[in-house]
């Protein structure tokens, strides 16, 4: 490996690790439902978003909830649960693709919500679906080099400005079938929040060290997948076959200084769909038995849906598993992150 694309961390722990669920559960039968008149216009069979991406179900917010209110309370309970002082809390790090405004940052409207101190440094870190990774990468660096004791990552996500207006603009007269295919992602994601709270681990021997993290860039590759809060269109194939090589360049790079190949207890990949998930475990050699998901009843969660993957896997996890995350985000960035747990 070269440059900076490998990074050992010293003395940081994931203390807690909370989500707060959308309450309205909106299926894919009901998205087919919406266009089914477009379907029957283009040629195209109901049915596409359950078949070939393996989505039942998303979930919207409830009337009057935003993706804010949803990380903050992730971040309250994962703040209650670890224990720590709010006081104590150096650096907010809001990672979330949705926002309202461009600026001010999301992160001043979720740092408010959870009252915390003036002292915290709090801001937007965005890099599409892999921002919660690189913002626990970020917290690390500053709890390794003393600038923090405690760190707070949060996200919250809202698929359902993008995902309605795509649905108005697919029902248009006009509309044709290669629309649909470059818009088909957009109904694919979901809505949910996710927090962390990370800390210095010779505090908090109960915590979950943060090991190794391995990263690659191809930015050749950023117009793939390109969107904003009214519209997203993706190269469906390009994107997977591009996100792969980049993920198996980097896999090949990393085997020289470590083993994640084969020992580890979860692989939590990012949640994009059944293709996806079955062509990562075709191509790293991964036992499917060992990645587990939460695309099925969630959609894609964006930068929310690896940890919230692997929150739902806490409980059974024991002390000496390996765990590594597994991120990718359109643009194009992959990366790889070890959880000693």
């Amino acid at each position: 490996m070269s440059g900076n694309a490998t990074h050992r961390f010293g003395n940081t722990a994931v203390l807690a690790l909370q989500t707060t669920d959308a309450t309205r559960v909106v299926t894919s039968d009901a998205l087919d439902d919406a266009l089914a008149d477009t379907y029957k216009r283009v040629g195209l069979r109901p049915g596409l978003l359950e078949r070939l991406a393996g989505i039942r179900e998303r979930r919207w917010w409830g009337e009057g909830v935003t993706f804010v209110d949803g990380a903050a309370e992730a971040g309250a309970k994962a703040i209650s649960e670890s224990g720590v002082d709010p006081a104590g809390i150096g650096v907010m790090i809001n990672t979330s693709v949705s926002r309202r405004w461009l600026e001010p940052s999301t992160a001043v409207a979720v740092h408010h919500a959870l009252g915390l101190p003036r002292s915290c440094q709090n801001f937007d870190v965005t890099n599409a679906c892999l921002g919660f990774v690189n913002g626990m990468e970020l917290a690390a660096a500053m709890i390794d080099s003393g600038l923090v004791e405690h760190a707070l990552v949060v996200n919250g996500e809202d698929a359902q400005p993008v995902q309605e207006r795509t649905l108005d603009r697919l029902n248009q007269p006009g509309t044709g079938s290669k629309d649909v295919i470059a818009q088909f992602a957009t109904l694919t994601l979901g809505s949910g929040a996710v927090a962390m709270v990370l800390g210095r681990a010779d505090r908090h021997p109960e915590g979950h060290r943060l090991v190794a993290s391995v990263s690659r860039a191809g930015t050749e590759h950023h117009n793939l997948c390109v969107g904003d809060n009214d519209l997203m269109r993706t190269d469906l194939k390009g994107l997977l076959d591009a996100g792969l090589a980049l993920s198996e360049d980097m896999w090949a790079d990393a085997a020289a200084e470590v083993d994640w190949a084969g020992g580890m207890s979860r692989y939590i990949v990012h949640q994009v769909s059944k293709v996806h998930t079955q062509a990562m475990c075709d191509r790293f050699a991964i036992d499917p038995a060992l990645v587990p998901t939460t695309f099925p009843t969630r959609g894609n969660l964006g930068p929310a849906s690896v940890p919230y993957t692997l929150a739902g896997e806490q409980d059974s996890l024991v002390g000496g598993d390996r765990v590594l995350l597994m991120g990718i985000g359109s643009g194009l960035n992959v990366s790889c992150l070890e959880l000693a747990w």
